[in-house]
């Protein structure tokens, strides 16, 4: 008789230096819209909840170089008083004060010229909450560059991409270089995740909207993107890195979500072959 093999379920499992590090992990946010902003505020809740739980916890630093606009009220997390304020600065002053944190803002894009500073381009963790393709496909080259020219500690690790549109969108989680995996009998463990720039490369070219023009109005931006679609996407992307920290195994490393039909297609963990970044 025939013996049939039974394949075992794809995980990723993260190192100690996640789960169990000296000191906070780095963390990179870029982007302070209306995803970002979202994001920023499930991290500190996020840290306070790891130290509490034994853990360093997170040193975020903020990447973003727009000013809090009237149409930025509503969707945004802003307010009126900080009309005229740069977004990074606004949010990060805000979760400092009210979580007792000392995060960064940086009033700057994180565009090409930080492959020329690598501690500055350097966290464990980056996470893109950006609208322009271009933007990501330069993030990306940014941290295969610093992969592969700065070995601190602080070393890239892990990319969380998030992208949408009016009422969809998604998270996807990568890693920047292959991550040691250990033997498992139950399990078949998977050191690399593809970039969502190569392994999706097509969709995002063909998904880059022609209008690019600033909304002047709340009226005008909700026409773009729905009220919570933002929010969503961040608790989606909280859920996932909840679990990198504290739970060191992944089975799924992101989702594809349809928020008008409400449907959440999870993205599971596969064997990709060799998914080291390219040059």
């Amino acid at each position: 008789m025939k013996k049939i093999k039974i394949k075992k379920p794809s995980v990723h499992i993260v190192g100690n230096e996640i789960l169990r590090p000296y000191n906070p992990i780095t963390v990179n946010l870029i982007g302070a819209g209306g995803t970002g902003g979202q994001v920023l505020t499930a991290l500190a809740r996020m840290n306070l909840s790891l130290i509490n739980l034994g853990h360093p916890g997170l040193m975020v630093r903020l990447f973003d170089d727009d000013k809090v606009e009237t149409a930025n009220l509503g969707r945004q997390l802003f307010t009126t008083a900080e009309l005229g304020q740069f977004k990074a600065v606004a949010l990060i002053n805000r979760i400092n004060r009210f979580f007792g944190s000392n995060w960064k803002a940086e009033t700057m894009r994180y565009d090409q010229h930080m492959a020329d500073r690598n501690a500055a381009a350097s966290a464990t963790l980056t996470i893109s909450c950006v609208d322009k393709v271009e933007a990501r496909f330069s993030i990306a080259k940014i941290l295969i560059e610093t992969v592969h020219n700065y070995h601190g500690r602080n070393r890239p690790k892990y990319w969380m991409d998030f992208g949408n549109s009016r009422t969809s969108g998604q998270v996807i989680l990568s890693t920047l270089d292959k991550i040691t995996q250990p033997l498992s009998k139950q399990y078949e463990t998977v050191d690399s995740l593809p970039l969502v720039t190569e392994e999706y490369r097509d969709l995002l070219l063909s998904s880059e909207e022609a209008d690019d023009t600033p909304s002047c109005s709340l009226a005008e931006a909700l026409t773009k993107q729905d009220l919570f679609i933002n929010s969503t996407l961040a608790n989606y992307g909280a859920s996932l890195l909840w679990q990198l920290f504290r739970e060191g195994i992944l089975f799924n490393r992101g989702c594809f979500l349809n928020l008008k039909d409400f449907i959440s297609k999870p993205l599971k963990i596969e064997q990709h072959g060799n998914n080291r970044p390219r040059r």
